[in-house]
């Protein structure tokens, strides 16, 4: 299962690179592929990983970012998120952002496979949606 989620990422990721558009505008980059449901700029960035040589069928450690401008409503969305096998950390607000509450989610055996990171985004995304958050988006180790 996971060498042919693999290929399929391998494909999607590197025939993005290659994609230019006829009329060549720009790439919506929150848009998402057809062929795999995931949003043009995580593709880019799975692809960035691995043209570092990152094997994307390892577990790796993740965290996925969000803003609230409510402490309660950050603390919701780590209750919303530990379920799926995150841990949340809620941070006050720093001084140049007062009143925006940080919540950082992250795992440390996450594989990131086409679902994972499909599955993953719609969970940050809906949580930001319910309560008014931002989700700022993710980033993982090579």
């Amino acid at each position: 299962m996971l060498d042919e989620a693999a290929h399929i990422l391998e494909v999607a990721v590197f025939g993005f690179l290659r994609r230019k558009k006829a009329d060549d505008e720009p790439v919506d980059m929150e848009a998402r592929s057809p062929e795999t449901g995931l949003k043009y700029k995580d593709i880019a960035l799975l692809g960035q990983m691995m043209q570092n040589g990152a094997d994307l069928t390892e577990p790796r450690h993740v965290l996925y970012y969000l803003y609230f401008d409510r402490e309660d409503a950050a603390r919701s969305g780590a209750d919303q998120a530990t379920p799926a096998g995150f841990v949340c950390t809620v941070g006050e607000p720093l001084p140049a952002y007062p009143g925006q509450w940080r919540l950082r989610c992250e795992r440390r055996d996450a594989v990131l496979d086409i679902g994972f990171v499909r599955a993953s985004d719609d969970l940050f995304e809906g949580i930001a949606s319910r309560l008014g958050g931002e989700f700022d988006g993710w980033e993982a180790s090579i």
